[in-house]
């Protein structure tokens, strides 16, 4: 084989391998969630000290739903999902219109695992507001991580058409988009959940994948060091950044991306691949 036969071979194999690598980043968007990343812990509002100032709230008022509701989202963001739920449970018998109460217990059973339980919680949080977008999103996250992507598509385009201000509908109809192979309309989502909430990492790096599949490189890289900015510890964004890297013929420093990537998540396929390739 001649050496420029060599060349073009090893080029094409490189581009099935970022095709694949590609395709492999934009499914992982839609695999199922762990906890802890269906609820957002946070120590300061779940902390000792703000519990007890909301205990002491409820000790003031014991039949008042709302507190109890607090409390309960207190106690999910620390974590304490039997606490949250006890108290969900019972801001809901002192109010069964509370929909707002419903919502927040169906992120509880998500956690838990209880997927039946959380789709009817949000069902009935819709069937008592069917305006209210915090549901639609959240049932939408559900059925996307169940695989059910239209489902999702569906309740994700009902938040954004009431108007939500909730930059999850943008970023997670954009997952879909993308999943589909629709990256313009998916670039435009992402954008759209940027110009909502221009500190989170996640759409810029959603957003960088699109513009990888696209072939615009620059962009792409923009928007994945971008993500890197904002939040050192995501794999992916890792990956992300050495594919760029590695198109580029910058096979030192798509090592060291792919590297970065399997130290945050040793089981992640698409680090793992990169990283035999360019080793």
């Amino acid at each position: 084989m001649t050496a420029d036969r060599m060349k073009h071979v090893n080029r094409t194999h490189l581009a099935a391998c970022l095709f694949v690598s590609i395709c492999l980043l934009a499914l992982a968007g839609c695999q199922t969630s762990n906890p802890s990343d269906v609820i957002s812990i946070d120590r300061a509002q779940g902390s000792e000290g703000n519990i007890a100032s909301l205990t002491q709230v409820i000790r003031n008022n014991p039949s008042d739903p709302q507190a109890y509701n607090v409390r309960g989202s207190a106690y999910g963001k620390a974590g304490d999902f039997n606490k949250a739920l006890k108290d969900f449970n019972r801001a809901i018998a002192l109010n069964p219109q509370f929909y707002q109460a419903y919502a927040n217990r169906a992120l509880i059973y998500r956690g838990m695992g209880d997927l039946a339980a959380a789709s009817n919680d949000y069902n009935k949080a819709l069937q008592i507001n069917p305006r209210y977008d915090v549901a639609y999103i959240g049932r939408g996250n559900m059925y996307r991580e169940a695989g059910q992507t239209n489902n999702a598509f569906n309740d994700f385009n009902k938040a954004i058409q009431l108007d939500t201000n909730d930059p999850r509908a943008y970023n997670n109809r954009g997952l879909i988009y993308q999943k589909r192979g629709d990256q313009k309309q998916a670039i435009e989502d992402f954008s759209k959940s940027i110009s909502l909430s221009p500190s989170s990492p996640l759409p810029y790096n959603n957003r960088g994948l699109s513009y990888l599949a696209l072939g615009d490189d620059e962009n792409a890289f923009s928007d994945i060091n971008k993500a890197l900015d904002l939040d050192g510890n995501i794999a992916e964004a890792w990956v992300n950044q050495a594919l760029v890297y590695e198109r580029r013929g910058e096979n030192a420093k798509a090592k060291r991306s792919y590297a970065r990537a399997v130290q945050l998540d040793p089981q992640y396929k698409p680090a793992k691949d990169g990283l035999a390739r360019v080793s």
